[in-house]
C-alpha cells in the first residue's frame, strides 16, 4: 500500500506493472464512483489490467475489497491492476485536481454520444454506482458527460460493459489520432 501525503488517498496495488507515482498520471484511467456490486467491479478492474488503464474505486463501495464474488470476478488479473481507493468524492477531486485531468462521465442522461467525443491520453473515464448512478456534485464535476446509445425504451447497459465499449473507443482514437 501506497500513501500519497497531502493527497488523502492511497494505493493499493495487487502488484501493478508500473510505478503508481508517475503511471497514474501519465495514461487514461477509469473511476469507479461508489460502485455496489462487486462482481462488475472485478470485471472492470481485469479490463484495466488486460489494457493496462489504472483504476479508481470512490468509496463507499457497498462491498468489501475481500468480497469473494469480486475476487472471482477478477480472477488473478487483480495482481496486475494499479487500483487506487480514494475515501470519499472530495478527496477523489483534490487529487485530480493535482493531476489536472479531464473527467468523463459515461451515464444515460448526457447528449453526447462517446463515438463522437476526442479523447485525450490523460483523460479520466468515470463509471456511476450501478443502483443510482452519481450525485449532483460529480455531474456539475465533469468536464463531459457521455453517453452510449441504445435503443429506445431501454434502460441502459451493464456498467461493465460499459467500461469496456468507453475504453475500446478512447483507446481506438488515442491510438490512431488520425481517426
Amino acid at each position: 500500500m501506497h500513501e500519497f501525503p497531502g493527497q488523502r488517498c492511497f494505493i493499493e496495488t495487487f502488484s501493478a506493472r508500473t510505478n503508481p507515482d508517475t503511471a497514474l498520471a501519465q495514461a487514461m484511467q477509469i473511476a469507479l464512483f461508489q460502485p455496489d456490486i462487486a462482481q462488475n467491479t472485478g470485471t472492470i478492474l481485469r479490463l484495466c489490467a488486460c489494457l493496462g488503464i489504472a483504476a479508481h474505486i470512490i468509496e463507499p463501495a457497498g462491498f468489501p475489497v475481500s468480497d469473494r464474488l469480486f475476487r472471482r470476478a477478477g480472477m488473478d488479473y487483480l495482481d496486475h491492476v494499479s487500483l487506487t481507493r480514494h475515501d470519499s468524492w472530495s478527496k477523489f477531486e483534490d487529487w485530480r485536481a493535482a493531476q489536472g485531468a479531464r473527467l468523463l462521465l459515461f451515464t444515460t442522461k448526457a447528449a453526447t454520444d462517446y463515438r463522437d467525443f476526442h479523447y485525450q491520453t490523460s483523460d479520466i473515464l468515470l463509471f456511476g454506482r450501478e443502483s443510482a448512478g452519481v450525485t449532483d456534485a460529480v455531474v456539475e464535476a465533469a468536464d463531459a458527460r457521455l453517453v452510449i446509445p441504445i435503443n429506445p425504451g431501454l434502460r441502459s447497459l451493464n456498467v461493465a460493459m460499459t467500461a469496456a465499449m468507453a475504453a475500446g473507443e478512447a483507446l481506438r482514437q488515442i491510438r490512431n489520432p488520425q481517426v
